[in-house]
């Protein structure tokens, strides 16, 4: 008789029924206390889904050590890690959820407490979307003790999994309805009372049936102070604990120093009682955030909507044909069938079949692309006409969907100046409020001690600034969601500011004006070898550029011949030896040093300082490119062409796109140096193609490339555009001023707000209730405000 196998880690169980973990409902043998620790942490870490998709056993865990068996100590395993874990320039980087985040000062407590581990390279927290961004040293730190960090801090976190963020979203939801509905409750019964005795209606009774009702009230408001307002409490604390004042501090004083001084007066039988004012006001307060959550959620675009593009079975090419599987169990390499229809599994290249694809998913354009052998295709993007064959090429994290949610995350992650400057500002307001609110308390308990109490409340109550922080996040997440609808892709901080600014937009041309998609038009020979020889030679030489020219040669590769000393000269052309002659491919001032113009773009090709082909490359422009120039031009730019193509073809191309101010056969170095000359006129922007004009587009004021697949990684540019769409700029310059505007619109709403209400406050003319109103009513305008970018027409 066979023995039974571990479940987790495969090997013979030796030990019987003694270590069991259960696992989706049923109950599963592990071979050892380490394997059944590790299993543990993976169900309650809510990663269940590792062992329904994963496709090999997890590494006996007989060597654990004590302390990696705690709650976090599952993200640390490598075969976890792979579904949520971003490999990037030798580190790690994960999006994390973050429970308890409730303004931008929790963001900044966060930010501050985990930048000062050693091995964490970056942190971003997103207070609307309330994930945060970090990337760290995996050989000085463990992704269990960042966890550990932040649980220590008081708030929860967990790498991003849209099935667990799903459940847990409605598992928060239906707690918070339950606080929300409980404090409803209780301000309906308090205010019953309340009304009855301040119209008078008990007058005749005798006090001992006016402190009954007291006491009504103050079993009613107990569960609302004591439940309801938790969360409130919570924040409070994690922020006093930091040294850091945010804005619930201010409201857990009012609604706990309301409850104690009336349950005070409740017990003395003496004063006024505020059970009515403290219930209302939490009820106002979980209303108010209730619908600020549902807002956050339509105001950040769901990365999650991305990753349900993409399907969870996958028809895998096998010797007996195509099997269904998981698409989790895809490897690199394998071969699957995609029928019209179907939405593509992973990232990959044709190998067999023709068809049209809609990737409007991921650039926002709707119109199909033709796909033909060897073209690549999306993960999440949906096949149209004709069955086709696709080869793997990339999986989990390293898909272009996953790139895109990244990319997503830190643009939404990126405050402009005006939010760093609100987030500060809103900090040393919460300050300020409660001196006023003690300076107020001590004015009217001199001038009238029995009303002393309830001033000072409305005080902390009205001028509580949750409106003033959230005026930036909530516009800039839903200026990021339009954007990434439209297939516009920011990663620098400041894009929002900018974009308005842009005075002077610089083309480059092959790729970004025109497709990049070189043809050979022409092979003219000047020695005695054949067509197929040389082409077949250059295309030896261009093999692993990614230059567009080297495109227009890789039909003609074939593998055969072997090239050393491989040198590429930006800007110029490449050199290399093959079978032991020297061989030269470039501009002709590179080849034989010599230069004159040319009426296309030319390819020289020389053994040695034998000139043996002259190739002419056609280059299709794009068919957007005329709208985009218009476009720039209504909006007050200045417009350039800035090539490193020497020929007369780029004064053609700007004649026929109605631009004059063209400069051609330009180095990356002279390129650089025009920038720097525009620059003195004005805000300059530079279109390139990411990669060979990366010093040009990191010394423009902003830098816009061509979204080119595979490459996007690679890109070091402001703003990517992902559907190579020109004219998608104008609609993101639009996007950014109407969020400008917005966020204006915010802050000026919150400042004149509090400004407003505090001498009214202040002076006794605001009741508690009324200042609950009011402080919920001001967040949710902000908020609807920004909102409001969501419907934005371009």
């Amino acid at each position: 008789m066979s023995q039974p196998s571990c479940f987790h880690c495969n090997e013979p169980v030796l030990t019987g029924s003694q270590f069991i973990t259960r696992i989706n409902d049923v109950e599963q043998l592990m071979c050892c206390p380490g394997c059944q620790a590790v299993s543990q942490a993976i169900i309650d870490a809510g990663l269940t889904n590792y062992y329904r998709f994963r496709t090999e056993p997890g590494s006996k865990q007989t060597a654990l050590v004590p302390e990696e068996l705690s709650n976090f100590s599952a993200y640390d395993l490598p075969e976890v890690q792979q579904d949520f874990i971003q490999h990037r320039d030798q580190l790690n980087e994960v999006s994390l959820t973050v429970d308890g985040i409730t303004c931008a000062a929790c963001a900044w407590l966060i930010e501050h407490k985990i930048s000062k581990l050693q091995g964490v390279a970056s942190v971003q927290v997103n207070s609307t979307t309330q994930r945060a961004l970090i990337s760290w040293d995996a050989t000085q730190i463990k992704l269990s003790e960042i966890l550990n960090q932040i649980s220590q801090i008081g708030y929860q976190a967990a790498p991003f999994q849209v099935d667990e963020q799903e459940i847990k979203s409605k598992r928060d939801g239906r707690k918070f309805l339950l606080r929300l509905g409980l404090a409803g409750f209780a301000t309906m019964q308090v205010m019953m009372f309340a009304l009855a005795l301040y119209s008078g209606y008990f007058t005749d009774l005798d006090t001992e049936y006016r402190d009954y009702f007291r006491w009504v009230s103050m079993l009613f408001a107990a569960p609302v102070v004591f439940y309801s307002a938790q969360p409130f409490y919570f924040s409070a604390v994690r922020s006093l604990l930091m040294g850091r004042v945010n804005m619930d501090v201010s409201v857990s004083i009012a609604i706990c120093g309301a409850y104690i001084a009336s349950c005070i007066e409740t017990v003395n039988g003496t004063g006024e009682v505020y059970f009515e004012s403290v219930s209302m006001f939490t009820f106002f307060l979980l209303l108010g955030r209730f619908f600020e959550q549902n807002a956050r959620q339509k105001a950040s675009v769901s990365s999650s909507n991305l990753h349900k593009l993409v399907p969870l079975t996958a028809q895998l090419k096998t010797d007996e044909g195509f099997d269904e599987i998981p698409a989790k169990r895809l490897a690199i390499g394998d071969i699957i069938l995609v029928k019209p229809g179907d939405v593509i599994a992973a990232d990959g290249v044709i190998v067999e079949g023709e068809s049209a694809v809609n990737e409007a998913m991921l650039t926002g354009e709707q119109m199909p692309l033709q796909k033909a052998l060897q073209s690549e295709v999306f993960a999440g993007t949906i096949n149209i006409e004709q069955p086709i064959l696709v080869e793997v090429t990339a999986l989990g994290q390293d898909q272009l969907v996953a790139e895109i949610i990244r990319l997503q995350e830190i643009a939404s992650n990126n405050k402009p100046k005006v939010a760093l400057y609100a987030d500060r500002f809103s900090n040393y307001f919460t300050a300020i409020i409660l001196l006023i609110a003690a300076l107020t308390y001590l004015f009217w308990y001199f001038y009238s001690p029995e009303d002393a109490f309830w001033v000072t409340l409305s005080v902390l109550v009205a001028t509580c600034p949750c409106a003033l922080a959230l005026a930036t996040p909530t516009a800039v997440t839903c200026g990021t969601a339009i954007m990434t609808r439209l297939g516009i892709i920011t990663r620098r901080s400041g894009i929002f500011e900018k974009l308005p600014k842009i005075q002077h937009v610089v083309f480059d041309k092959t790729g970004t004006l025109t497709l990049g998609s070189l043809s050979i038009s022409d092979v003219e020979l000047t020695a005695d070898w054949s067509k197929d020889k040389v082409l077949a030679h250059i295309a030896a030489l261009e093999s692993g550029s990614l230059h567009p020219i080297a495109k227009a040669f890789a039909p003609y590769f074939s593998g055969e011949l072997s090239v050393s000393n491989r040198q590429s000269v930006v800007g110029n052309g490449l050199s290399g030896t093959i079978n032991g002659l020297a061989y030269r491919v470039g501009s002709q001032q590179f080849v034989n040093g010599t230069s004159i113009d040319e009426a296309s773009t030319i390819v020289w090709f020389s053994q040695g300082d034998r000139l043996l082909a002259k190739i002419t490359l056609d280059d299709e422009v794009r068919p957007e490119t005329s709208k985009a120039v218009s476009q720039l031009r209504e909006m007050g730019c200045k417009i350039s062409i800035a090539s490193g193509d020497n020929s007369t073809q780029v004064a053609a191309l700007g004649q026929r796109l109605g631009i004059d101010d063209v400069h051609k056969g330009l180095s990356p170095k002279d390129k650089l140096a025009l920038i720097d000359q525009f620059q003195q006129q004005g805000q300059v922007a530079m279109f390139g193609d990411g990669i060979n004009d990366a010093p040009v587009l990191a010394g423009a004021n902003l830098s816009i490339a061509m979204g080119s697949g595979a490459a996007i990684s690679k890109n070091s540019a402001d703003i990517i555009l992902l559907g190579d769409n020109l004219s998608r700029f104008a609609d993101a310059v639009k996007v950014a001023k109407s969020t400008g505007r917005i966020i204006k619109q915010n802050l000026f709403w919150a400042l004149g707000y509090n400004l407003f209400i505090i001498p009214l406050a202040v002076t006794g003319h605001v009741a508690p209730y009324i200042a609950a109103l009011g402080m919920s009513a001001s967040s949710l305008i902000v908020v609807s405000n920004s909102l409001r970018l969501l419907k934005v027409r371009l």
